[in-house]
């Protein structure tokens, strides 16, 4: 039997669905802890501090602390604070972001020539004129940084662009890939996650309803994987991806059977 010492955990399609909670998520995190794993609840949205999802999460009867949650924003800051302490950044993104890169020591312009780095992320205000300035930072020699990958996102039981679809966009006006896209499944969100719970990837689950970032993820960093099919991932998808989980559970409330394995 693997002995496991944390748990990488998606939120959204894993333990809740929009507002509502989905059955036995409560009591999965619970049989986690008690069997002496550490939770790290990973949400690849950008637009929203730990704080968020502790209030979030204590709704649907799963108790939280603020530290036990990562996101892109925060995989975000980690790295630029890695690799572009104190520059100058452009940011196409929302509120938190900036105010999180603002407090991080970055110095946040409006001036897309006097930036450094372009931060790209979801930004529901998103426009032509923004997507012109971010150009320019480009066209300027800024390096280029996405908060995560994911194309759409899931709101209201339908799909809507995520930070994923304005990164592409300004790809393709500018002619060139982002150096750097975070968020899950990056080696980076990989590092970060590990750090966090202060675990090797042998003795971490990674446990999320989607192939392309929960389950690549896991199988980047090397830990053991778990797909759960409460969320967005269809039984034909599953069965056309190269991406391979190394468990299939209907919910996270059969987490238990991953354990006792």
């Amino acid at each position: 039997m693997a002995t496991y010492r944390g748990a990488i955990v998606d939120v959204d399609g894993t333990l809740v669905r929009g507002d509502n909670s989905l059955t036995g998520a409560a009591d999965a995190v619970r049989t986690l802890r008690e069997t002496g794993i550490t939770p790290l609840f990973f949400s690849n949205n950008p637009t929203q501090p730990p704080e968020h999802y502790v209030e979030r999460l204590a709704t649907h009867d799963i108790d939280i602390d603020a530290v036990e949650v990562l996101t892109s924003a925060l995989v975000t800051a980690e790295f630029l604070e890695d690799e572009h302490a104190g520059r100058d950044v452009f940011v196409v993104g929302e509120t938190y972001l900036r105010e999180l890169l603002e407090r991080r020591g970055f110095g946040v312009r409006d001036d897309p020539d006097a930036a450094d780095v372009l931060v790209a992320s979801i930004d529901r205000e998103f426009d032509y004129e923004t997507l012109t300035e971010a150009f320019w930072a480009l066209e300027s020699g800024a390096s280029f940084v996405g908060t995560d990958p994911d194309v759409t996102i899931p709101v209201h039981e339908r799909l809507v662009p995520g930070s994923g679809a304005i990164i592409n966009a300004i790809a393709g006006v500018a002619g060139r890939d982002p150096n750097h896209v975070l968020g899950k499944p990056s080696a980076d969100a990989g590092r970060a996650a590990l750090s966090h719970l202060d675990v090797s990837p042998e003795e971490c689950l990674v446990v999320g309803d989607r192939l392309d970032t929960d389950v690549a993820l896991g199988e980047r960093i090397g830990a053991t994987t778990v797909l759960v099919r409460s969320g967005v991932t269809t039984r034909g998808e599953l069965a056309e991806s190269d991406v391979t989980p190394d468990y299939v559970l209907d919910s996270v409330r059969e987490i238990g059977e991953v354990l006792g394995d």
